[in-house]
């Protein structure tokens, strides 16, 4: 695909390699232990299922601090989803109080007086560098239309719909928010701090708590970028639809990186290393890759573009009146290029038709869109929508099977009921 950096690929099939071998660095955790993780991946586990609460009850989250009110959210774990009917009247950015969370641990709310990024490494030309934040508002800002979505997202149906088992957080496909970013290059940090020409990996960390998993230390949230990716257009953002960062979305300073799997837009940046030699970290090893049938036993490269999706803004199960006209409305969305079409079948796939596009299609942006329908008959019936993106591709009627469940890009059937 042309909007794909040439670079990206050759960097994940050299750190398969690289990792099998055992010739890229562990950053912060043993092998053994990284091991460990890979056998326990390869297995699917049971879905994480949402949280029960009666209806227009208040939810909370520990360690989530914005309310998370049920017609907006479904609590799934230590994480919330975002209902996509909740997104019918929001226009192309999602506010903050509907942009879903996704948290390992919990949310830490950081002082920007006492908050500071470091930036340090093999890989720089001289010692470490410190960035405050007024320092780094000081420097020039870019601002950035992206979405960022979680790798899982849309996992439920491949239990749902394929009958396959897969471990981790039963997401729909409300896992997925897009924002006006502000902030600062991570490209402008990285010279400014002195990169060299011997770096390859640069590798964010943020300061939410270390990970515990199965009683292994996995320490704080990491994952390497290449420095093709990381002097791109990555961004290190403090503004969130022209507001300050809110706590639960990465406040003071977070990582976007546009297009690529949520993981890697890590929150809460406290320091980057720039290393001369390539890392690796649980979340680019054992997490984060495909386990499974068809994939390597070590599994594949880890995951870097996000795939491509369409939902409809609306509940499951919604009513239509027969023989009256509907608006149907959805958003659709690529990380491999921007989408170009979509179409809808409101038959069950019998027949399909073009939706109508509301926004000009962006690279790592989501279009909106809308069809009309007069259902006839009454009774359950089943909506679909699917996108193709400028790459070409169009969203397939199945996705191959892997462990964890990720990058589920299927049409995904949507059950309704015409009254």
């Amino acid at each position: 695909m042309n909007s794909v950096l040439p670079s990206e690929a050759a960097y994940d099939r050299r750190r398969l390699r690289q990792w099998t071998r055992g010739r890229a660095r562990m950053a912060g955790i043993d092998r053994r232990d990284l091991l460990r993780l890979i056998a326990a991946a390869s297995v699917a586990a049971p879905l994480i299922p949402a949280a029960a609460s009666p209806a227009h009850a208040a939810q909370s989250l520990a360690g989530v601090v914005k309310p998370l009110p049920p017609e907006l959210f479904t609590v799934r774990g230590t994480n919330a989803e975002t209902n996509f009917a909740a997104l019918r009247d929001t226009g192309l950015l999602t506010p903050a109080d509907r942009f879903f969370v996704r948290n390992h641990t919990s949310t830490p709310v950081i002082d920007t007086a006492d908050w500071k990024l470091t930036v340090w490494g093999s890989g720089l030309t001289g010692g470490p560098v410190d960035f405050s934040y007024e320092a780094l508002r000081a420097l020039p800002s870019v601002s950035r239309t992206a979405f960022i979505e979680c790798a899982g997202n849309g996992r439920s149906f491949f239990a749902s719909q394929q009958g396959q088992q897969v471990s981790g957080t039963a997401w729909t496909l409300g896992a997925i928010g897009t924002a006006r970013w502000r902030g600062v290059r991570l490209a402008e940090v990285l010279r400014r701090a002195g990169i060299g020409r011997n770096a390859v990996d640069v590798l964010p960390r943020g300061l939410d708590a270390e990970v515990i998993s199965d009683g292994t230390n996995l320490g704080r949230v990491r994952r390497p970028l290449p420095v093709a990716k990381a002097l791109d257009d990555v961004l290190l953002a403090y503004e969130m639809n022209g507001e300050p960062l809110p706590p639960d979305h990465g406040a003071p300073v977070r990582l976007v990186v546009p297009s690529w799997v949520g993981i890697a837009n890590i929150k809460w940046v406290g320091d980057i290393e720039v290393s001369a030699e390539p890392l690796l970290s649980p979340w680019n090893t054992g997490l984060y890759r495909l386990f499974g049938p068809g994939y390597p036993p070590e599994g594949s490269a880890p995951l870097t573009r996000q795939t491509l999706k369409s939902a409809f803004e609306l509940a499951p199960g919604a009513s239509f009146a027969a023989r009256r006209r509907h608006l149907l409305t959805g958003r659709s969305w690529s990380g491999g290029a921007p989408v170009r079409s979509v179409e809808v079948s409101t038959d069950g796939g019998a027949r399909w038709r073009p939706a109508r596009l509301r926004d000009e299609p962006r690279a790592g942006s989501w279009v909106r869109w809308t069809a009309d329908w007069v259902p006839e008959e009454t009774g359950p019936g089943v909506l679909l929508a699917r996108a193709t993106d400028r790459s070409g591709r169009t969203q397939p009627t199945t996705t191959a099977h892997n462990t964890q469940g990720y990058l589920f890009d299927a049409v995904v059937r949507h059950p309704v009921t015409v009254v």
